[in-house]
């Protein structure tokens, strides 16, 4: 019963699979069809009263509104200003002048940029931005879309200001560093894989890491270094924030002292015409939306403790979900990346040059461009709400406990990435599984802190590949529709990382339980 109750729980998220990749259903049909299948058997097999199926689903749009679609939103729309603006120009220029090698520029920005921008924003900007610039530099468009869902995996337990560790450490009732230079520990091994292979992506081959096997490798640690450091001796907040603006600044000096055209194969060379030399004005006129981006979100990040407080004050706690558990769902109405994001948009764009009917005119084309992805996440977020609610997820993970015992250390990563592929959110996986985690622990006598970070190290998994990572992504570079492709291409991928996490996740523990801080 148990097992039939797991293989029931699992069918939504079986479906959004073969559906994607098997039959080709576009990502927003497929997602709809997962929310009714999700609520069918929430009503039918977990007896969810109807209402309360419906109200959970209500949660779920919710969240997926405010804040994830108004965040995806603004990212795009940022991008889309500066390319309306002539500035995304400047700024590809200043970047292919730092190197012609294709393979270089994808760690600066879909490595680099891509995980300055998660740390600082999350919900999917990390893929939005730098998979459109990549486009935008002539880089094919899935590719660009590949390598940064390869890239973002690893920084997603430590966005938005680290808020999925946050949430997670709260949670449990755990320290806030301990967990997270755990989850950098775990992280590390993938840390220093992901440059690997966005270089083996872009070409095509394992032969592509000749000649940048050094600055790939100095890409990783320059990243996982000082975030071990930032996470042991501050916690999640800043650590991928400071890992990533360490391995931006570390790998432009290693290709710049390599040389512009150093030995670089045709086959990588960028083909880029630099018209004319950038003033200093320029190059910040350009980079001003990003930059406020960073100031915005650091000045009101929990980092500065008396703004942060004041803006939190500026929501609404809303009762949607009726049933059993219910809690009021949080409005914050300022203190939010999406707001934060808007108005370094607007005043960046003010700032390029661009009017006001032009700045909206590019809004609305904006949100044209995303209204399948809208549906998606819509969707994806409703699904995962009944899934949690009714119980759907409770029954997936059990299963898991009852079944491997001591050795259920092996199956913790898939636990969360799974709560990744349904919600796209590392916060999320931590709110559905953290409690599973720390009870398997308990039952188990493992390490805590080891079983609790192995929810975030399947999150980096979970992200890859997750329905709306896939959607926001290829919405940026104008391919919506593809995600079944998509998929099917960075499945291998993940699997990979899967099968590497779980052997990591149960032998690793040996080694974590004699260093100091277990």
């Amino acid at each position: 019963m148990d097992f039939i109750m797991f293989l029931l729980g699992l069918s939504p998220i079986l479906w959004l699979i073969i559906a994607l990749c098997g039959f080709k259903v576009a990502g927003h049909k497929a997602s709809f069809l997962a929310m009714i299948l999700a609520a069918i058997l929430s009503i039918t097999v977990w007896k969810l009263p109807v209402f309360d199926t419906m109200t959970a689903a209500l949660e779920g749009f919710a969240m997926a509104a405010w804040p994830i679609i108004l965040v995806i939103i603004a990212a795009v729309f940022l991008y889309n200003l500066s390319l309306y603006t002539g500035k995304m120009e400047v700024i590809k220029q200043m970047i292919t002048s730092v190197s012609s090698d294709k393979r270089i520029l994808v760690l600066l920005i879909g490595w680099c940029f891509g995980g300055f921008m998660e740390g600082m924003a999350g919900f999917g900007t990390a893929i939005a931005i730098p998979a459109g610039m990549l486009a935008g530099l002539g880089f094919p468009p899935l590719l660009a879309c590949l390598v940064c869902l390869v890239a973002n995996g690893t920084p997603t337990p430590f966005g938005s200001i680290g808020i999925p560790t946050v949430t997670l450490a709260n949670l449990v009732g755990l320290d806030n560093a301990a967990l997270a230079f755990t989850e950098t520990l775990q992280l590390a091994p993938f840390m220093l894989l992901s440059p690997f292979l966005m270089v083996i992506i872009t070409g095509k081959g394992i032969k592509a890491l000749k000649g940048v096997f050094g600055i790939t490798l100095i890409a990783g640690l320059s990243f996982v270094l000082p975030q071990l450091v930032v996470a042991y001796f501050v916690g999640s907040e800043l650590a991928v924030v400071v890992g990533s603006i360490c391995s931006l600044l570390i790998t432009i000096l290693v290709a710049v002292s390599r040389g512009k055209h150093n030995s670089v194969p045709q086959e990588y060379q960028m083909e880029q015409e630099h018209t004319h030399s950038i003033s200093f004005s320029e190059a910040l006129q350009a980079w001003t939306p990003f930059i406020l981006v960073f100031v915005f979100l650091l000045s009101t990040s929990k980092l500065v403790t008396p703004v942060y407080t004041f803006l939190n004050q500026f929501h609404s706690d809303v009762g949607i979900y009726t049933g059993t558990g219910a809690a009021p769902y949080t409005f914050t109405w300022i203190n939010t990346p999406g707001i934060w994001i808007f108005l370094s948009a607007f005043i960046g764009g003010w700032i390029q040059g661009a009017s006001l009917p032009g700045m909206l005119h590019v809004l609305k084309d904006t949100i044209i461009q995303m209204s399948k992805t809208m549906i998606t996440m819509l969707c994806v977020l409703a699904t995962a709400k009944i899934m949690g609610y009714s119980g759907m997820i409770a029954s997936i993970a059990n299963l898991f406990v009852i079944a491997l015992g001591s050795f259920y250390p092996f199956a913790a990563p898939l636990i969360g990435g799974l709560g990744t592929f349904v919600t796209g959110s590392g916060t999320s996986s931590s709110v559905l599984f953290g409690n599973v985690q720390l009870q398997a622990a308990q039952a188990i006598g493992a390490n805590p802190y080891w079983l609790v970070a192995l929810n975030s190290l399947g999150v980096a998994v979970g992200k890859m590949l997750a329905p709306q990572s896939l959607a926001i992504g290829l919405v940026a570079v104008k391919e919506s529709g593809k995600d079944g492709e998509l998929l099917k291409r960075v499945f291998p991928y993940a699997f990979v990382y899967l099968i590497l996490m779980a052997f990591i996740a149960y032998f690793g523990m040996s080694i974590y339980e004699i260093l100091p801080i277990a």
